[in-house]
């Protein structure tokens, strides 16, 4: 009660400015002119700070800055009880600005800059937007279901612009895996290619590999040629030395995978399911196959 005694008269004192102050205003769409200048719209994210500005001269004898009907400033004397609002200092003498701090939604609306110039009232209005990022408020809990059911999934966000809900399947389970991976011959002289196809979302990121050596692109006469899901390995005039078994890895970040690829010549020996083998192992294959048939009977 004695806070209420103490505004009760500044309470009566403030209608009667405020009406002075609506006075002001003239209705309808507000007056332009060269004595004050302000920007239609500001736009400002939650949580930063809006700067107001309102350009006047010499000729204006009264100023004020109001939201709706409720008065933030009049002149430099402050009836706003909210700390966030100030009124600018250091500034142009021809500049009468505010500042509000950790904008929230709540402060988004019309603000008049209010003047009087030589006795003829003069208003100029912006129009304050608070951005809200997007962030996820309600989504569903882990779920089991037998396979051939249906399931629904639900995801809730807020934002301002209103936020935008996109899914996409990422099962820990299903890590990246090569779909196709393609032994070549090529003679010497020739130019060779190996191809690595990769399953992956997200999309998987290559590494070819010749033993333990990783290989880069454009050394060696090597180039690597990735596009979306299929990467390639390019030989740009084959060599003896080149012959050997490659390595296609894929990896992204739900895990990593790779598969051998063999860049081989015209002649080479091939096993039973058709990789070719080099000359260095191909008696020891040869061998084991010989002895796998006849231990078949």
């Amino acid at each position: 009660m004695g806070m209420c005694g103490c505004l009760a008269v500044p309470g009566k004192l403030l209608v009667v400015l405020g009406l002075k102050l609506l006075l002001l205003i003239p209705a309808g769409v507000p007056a332009r002119s060269g004595d004050s200048a302000l920007k239609d719209n500001i736009t400002v994210r939650q949580g930063d700070s809006a700067v107001l500005k309102c350009s006047v001269d010499s000729k204006v004898s009264r100023v004020a800055w109001l939201n709706r009907t409720t008065i933030l400033f009049a002149g430099r004397e402050k009836w706003s009880l909210d700390p966030r609002v100030i009124l600018m200092e250091n500034t142009a003498v021809t500049e009468y600005s505010i500042k509000i701090q950790n904008v929230n939604i709540h402060d988004e609306g019309p603000y008049v800059c209010s003047i009087l110039t030589n006795k003829k009232p003069k208003s100029t209005k912006v129009h304050l937007i608070v951005q809200v990022p997007a962030r996820i408020t309600n989504i569903s809990k882990d779920i089991t279901v037998n396979e051939g059911s249906n399931v629904n999934l639900m995801c809730q966000a807020v934002g301002r612009p209103e936020a935008s809900i996109t899914w996409r399947h990422q099962s820990p389970s299903d890590p990246p895996f090569i779909s196709k991976a393609r032994s070549t011959g090529t003679p010497v002289g020739q130019r060779g290619v190996l191809q690595c196809e990769a399953s992956a979302v997200p999309r998987a990121d290559f590494e070819w590999y010749k033993e333990d050596r990783r290989l880069l692109n454009g050394i060696n006469g090597l180039k690597i040629e990735t596009q979306g899901k299929q990467s390639l390995l390019i030989f740009f005039n084959v060599s003896e030395e080149d012959y050997g078994n490659y390595t296609c890895v894929a990896m992204n970040t739900m895990g990593i995978t790779n598969a051998s690829i063999i860049l081989y010549g015209p002649g080479a020996i091939h096993d039973v399911n058709g990789t070719p083998i080099f000359p260095c192992c191909s008696f020891c294959l040869l061998l084991t196959i010989i002895l796998f048939h006849l231990l078949k009977f």
